[in-house]
């Protein structure tokens, strides 16, 4: 059924978009999935394999087509949970990455067919130096990266700590893109036999197979050692989860939400904890505007409330709560025209005895839904996502890092902000020898969607091999060690408190990794080899091209 004329017809282009389909589809069931919560992770190894294939086959004037469609049809089936917060974000999402594809595909058809024998190598460099790349621009969004994927396989992970997840993108894609090439062959009946090929290619499959070999040991290694790691402290977290409705707002949403959040944590004071946390957003109405410019009257009475509850509590509390401010600090609060002079941020407080003691102003905004710096370039676009009721806020600048009782360190990355490697380095290179993930993905009603993240936090523990504690509104709230595994989650979408006893393991005792040092050294390498591998293909094709004519 697959076998391709190496002419181009329509049946030829039928069962290369087929081949596509089945690649993106195959990968997306490797994350968690409507098929497999947790994700069937081992296809993660594979998935590829088919996409290379096509690359290797297909002609030049196809790629970008094929690009597009490939990215389009993966993260259609991957982030099938965005139709739940608006249609927009289902179509937004699978067109900027089918774009972002749109151009890588040429570049790997390039490199294909300009270096015949080690094209899978520098290939696997290209690929690595893409997915870096497309995280970082304004539309960057770093989930559904081939490393996330095998998030359980935990001794093979272990090399984050080196590499970050840029290391095991490439040792994933390696072999794919090699079997992909001989598998295309294969299709269009150019293949030698597989025992030539193999023994063709042996001095590669031997050092692949001894890296894999390293990589796994350094794995077992690394774990045998943080397992047998004695931490220097232990901090007892109280984690409220209140599942809320995310969707539902105003102010008796926002009175019901604080009732159920003060009942559960009155409830875990009972086993002593240091701590309370709440998750990103839990408590809505600012405290910081409403204690300075009170305005509705049932709304400042329940930042009342919440002050006074901090007041009672014996122990500090940790909250997501937007941070109003002035937006023009020569005007006062309300302008003459009725307008409030007022910016907000998407924010979390250290509250204590009653006052705010510190704050963090979340750094990096989701874009488009939170942040959308193109008003003057695109006021159509602009227009109609504010006519979508998207918010935007303002972004902090600050890896701020907290000091709790005992003179434990935290920073607390704000829900998609720890999809982002580069940030939970920042927030332990300044000191911070906890990780507080503080997110709310309720909106989605999908136990798959907050798998998926939280898979990514995985990574951020063992990168800089810190314990993380996520608390959420709705999932997954749990503790994650310095080896990735996730402890104790509560069940999703159910409310509730649990206590952690979190392991401090402090930078002073146990060292920095060399991806705390160095965040994403081997993704910003593979960027620089790849533009200088990817202008010599040019040159040779320019020179080839001057030799035919």
């Amino acid at each position: 059924m697959f076998k391709i004329n190496s002419t181009r017809n329509l049946r030829t282009i039928v069962s290369e978009v087929l081949l596509l389909i089945i690649s993106a589809f195959v990968l997306a069931i490797a994350f968690p999935s409507f098929i497999n919560v947790n994700g069937i992770w081992i296809l993660s190894f594979i998935a590829l394999i088919p996409m290379f294939a096509v690359i290797h086959n297909t002609k030049w004037y196809l790629t970008p087509v094929y690009g597009f469609i490939y990215g389009f049809v993966f993260y259609l089936f991957f982030n099938y949970w965005l139709k739940t917060f608006h249609p927009l974000a289902i179509l937004i999402v699978p067109i900027i990455k089918g774009g972002e594809l749109l151009i890588a595909f040429p570049l790997f058809k390039l490199i294909d067919s300009t270096f015949k024998k080690r094209g899978f190598l520098i290939n696997a460099i290209i690929y690595t130096a893409y997915t870096y790349v497309s995280q970082n621009w304004f539309a960057g969004y770093p989930y559904g990266i081939l490393g996330y994927a095998p998030y359980k396989f935990i001794p093979f992970i272990q090399i984050a700590s080196i590499t970050g997840i840029w290391g095991i993108n490439f040792i994933m894609v390696l072999p794919q893109i090699f079997f992909g090439i001989y598998l295309g062959d294969f299709l269009t009946n150019k293949a030698i036999p597989f025992k030539s090929f193999i023994k063709e290619y042996i001095v590669d499959e031997v050092v692949f197979i001894s890296v894999f070999i390293f990589i796994l040991i350094f794995g077992f290694v690394s774990m045998n050692k943080w397992d047998n790691n004695e931490p220097q402290d232990y901090w007892k977290v109280a984690s409220v989860q209140h599942s809320s409705d995310t969707w539902k707002g105003g102010y008796m949403t926002y009175k019901r939400n604080f009732n159920n959040l003060r009942l559960y944590s009155l409830e875990a004071l009972t086993q002593n904890p240091d701590i309370v946390i709440w998750s990103e957003t839990a408590f809505v109405p600012s405290v910081a505007w409403h204690e300075k410019y009170p305005s509705d009257e049932d709304t400042s009475k329940l930042v009342e409330e919440f002050v006074n509850f901090g007041k009672e509590l014996s122990v500090p509390l940790l909250t997501g709560n937007p941070e109003g401010v002035l937006d023009d600090e020569s005007k006062p609060a309300i302008l003459e025209n009725g307008d409030w002079n007022r910016k907000d941020y998407n924010t979390v407080i250290y509250f204590n005895n009653g006052k705010i003691e510190q704050t963090y102003r979340k750094q990096h905004l989701v874009p488009f839904t939170e942040h959308f710096p193109y008003q003057k370039q695109m006021p159509h676009l602009y227009a109609l996502l504010k006519a979508n009721d998207y918010h935007w806020w303002e972004k902090g600048t600050e890896p701020v890092v907290f000091t709790a009782e005992r003179g434990i360190t935290f920073s607390t990355p704000i829900c998609f902000e720890d999809v982002f490697g580069e940030l939970s380095a920042d927030f332990v290179q300044n000191g911070a020898n906890v990780l507080v993930n503080m997110t709310n993905d309720g909106w989605a009603y999908s136990v798959v969607s907050e798998m998926q993240h939280a898979a990514i936090g995985i990574f951020r523990s063992i990168e800089n091999r810190k314990t993380t504690i996520r608390s959420t509104n709705s999932g997954i709230t749990c503790e994650i060690d310095p080896v990735g595994r996730i402890i104790d989650p509560m069940k999703p979408f159910h409310p509730g408190w649990k206590i952690y006893n979190i392991p401090v393991y402090t930078t002073e005792a146990n060292g920095s990794t060399f991806y705390t040092l160095h965040p994403n050294l081997f993704a910003k390498i593979s960027v620089y080899l790849s533009a200088i591998l990817l202008a010599i293909a040019l040159l040779f094709k320019v020179i080839n091209r001057g030799k035919n004519e």
